[in-house]
């Protein structure tokens, strides 16, 4: 799956991951009516609020970029309604060829964490057949536990041609309480930037590791010396935009050849009709608007090759 996001960003000219982390907020009225109107007020009102909604999104955005990073707490707080919208959307990213990065955090050992990386990334036995469960392609890990967390999660990945992106460096103003504590002289985002580097040795596609590194936009220092330390495993970069980070300070997170890594935006794009700046669009264009904050994000990060 690795090569497939390499060969779409090159396809597309895009290193650009749109993040579907939707709130109940960011959905025009005339969406959540109808979905009321059918619905009722209801978690399964909201569900479908929250689905279509993605719909639109995904239908003006799909030709653009190459991959999608749905977070899955934004579908979990609707409950089972919530959790049916998040596979009705993965499975129509997949259907519109989008690669499908899961944002799922998940932390674990042993056997949770088998059955974590089972149900997103591999198939469950049940009886004499196999089912994919959520079915995405890539998930996000915390690697806190070690390596007895982060194992299990090759091992299926391995066996379905699938990856992940391990948090090393997160976006978030309070991540260097942990993440920036020297140990033994070196800061650990950079002990765990090494281990990444380790595991992927283990699941190399062609050019780069099924095994990927998360790295904030807000720390281009950080992401400059994470990127030799992983020279092989993609970075996952959320941070850029409402967060902070800014197009310049991206460059340290590619490498020569431009690929390297893929740079999220989630709210400054499904939520652009609610920015000034894409104000004309209006709530019932909301879906031109996100495609025209696509663009703009784009050739943002075109520039500073």
């Amino acid at each position: 799956m690795i090569n497939k996001l390499v060969s779409k960003i090159q396809k597309t000219n895009a290193p650009v991951v749109v993040g579907l982390d939707p709130m109940l907020s960011y959905v025009p009225e005339h969406i959540t009516k109808a979905a009321f109107a059918e619905y009722g007020e209801t978690l399964e009102g909201a569900a479908e609020a929250i689905w279509q909604f993605n719909k639109g999104i995904v239908d003006n955005i799909y030709d653009l970029v190459p991959a999608v990073k749905p977070q899955i707490a934004m579908y979990e707080q609707f409950g089972i309604p919530g959790i049916i919208a998040f596979k009705k959307t993965v499975d129509y990213c997949k259907e519109k060829d989008l690669v499908v990065i899961a944002d799922i955090k998940r932390g674990d050992i042993g056997s949770t964490s088998t059955a974590y990386a089972v149900g997103h990334l591999g198939k469950v036995q049940v009886g004499s057949k196999s089912y994919a469960g959520f079915d995405e392609d890539f998930a996000t890990v915390n690697p806190y536990l070690g390596s007895d967390g982060i194992k299990p999660f090759i091992d299926v990945c391995k066996e379905n041609k699938k990856g992940i992106f391990v948090l090393v460096k997160t976006s978030n103003p309070s991540s260097g309480e942990f993440q920036d504590r020297l140990i033994d002289g070196k800061p650990l985002y950079e002990i765990v930037g090494e281990q990444v580097a380790k595991w992927g040795e283990e699941h190399m596609g062609d050019s780069y590791s099924y095994v990927g590194a998360v790295v904030g936009a807000t720390y281009p220092e950080m992401g400059k010396v994470l990127r030799k330390v992983m020279p092989k495993s993609f970075i996952l970069v959320p941070g850029y935009g409402a967060q902070g980070g800014t197009a310049e300070g991206l460059r340290p997170y590619f490498n020569e050849d431009g690929l390297g890594a893929i740079v999220n935006s989630s709210r400054g794009i499904i939520a652009a009709y609610k920015q000034e700046k894409y104000a004309q669009f209006g709530p019932e264009n909301y879906a031109d608007a996100s495609r025209q904050a696509t663009i703009d994000m784009i050739e943002d990060i075109a520039s500073i090759f």
